[in-house]
């Protein structure tokens, strides 16, 4: 009975919704993904935090929906990671390339990186996305030292994304998929594979 009333509060889904993100994006901003709790954003919300859950899931799965990113990456990226680690890289590219050079995902994924890149977003980046997009590929594809790994493998993705898409920088603006893939894929595969520096190879 009581959680009734508490969820009455508000009169439809879209509008608790609409406020659970609202609120998770200000927290998130300000604390930063791991000072963020489920209890902080549903008090903000005022709502119950069972009722966040309900909606969302996880701390994780908020954060990805507070991002609102035109696709899930974790989504989009789950037939690359079925398929193993062997040759992941240049399936990752090609999914990654399907994505932005969509005209539909263009301009909401260009405000999402912006944002990232900015000073206030940096703390996002570094405890929020890196850990919770980027990091889990490498778990899930079973790499070893995938922490040491899949940072080197965001620094290649980001800096295409910046020269390619930001700042329109040629030939990489207007430069062919497979041109792109043939490009990066090796040197992505040996961040994601291959020996590192300082490591035995296998």
């Amino acid at each position: 009975m009581s959680t009734r009333a508490r969820r009455g509060r508000r009169p439809g889904a879209p509008d608790t919704r609409a406020a659970i993100l609202a609120a998770a994006r200000e927290q998130f901003a300000c604390a930063g993904f791991s000072g963020t709790t489920i209890r902080a954003v549903a008090a903000a919300a005022g709502v119950d935090a069972a009722l966040v859950h309900h909606y969302f899931g996880t701390k994780d799965d908020l954060f990805v929906a507070a991002l609102e990113l035109p696709v899930d990456p974790r989504i989009v990226l789950a037939p690359v990671i079925e398929q193993g680690p062997d040759g992941a890289a240049e399936r990752m590219l090609r999914v990654f390339l399907s994505v932005w050079d969509d005209p539909d995902h263009r301009l909401p994924m260009l405000g999402l990186v912006r944002g990232l890149l900015e000073p206030s977003g940096q703390q996002l980046m570094r405890d929020g996305f890196l850990d919770v997009v980027i990091g889990p590929i490498g778990v899930a594809l079973g790499i070893d030292e995938p922490e040491r790994r899949m940072p080197l493998v965001a620094s290649q993705v980001l800096g295409l994304i910046t020269l390619r898409y930001l700042l329109e920088v040629e030939p990489l603006a207007s430069m062919p998929h497979d041109e792109l893939v043939a490009t990066y894929a090796p040197t992505i595969q040996r961040y994601l594979t291959g020996p590192l520096p300082g490591r035995p190879g296998p």
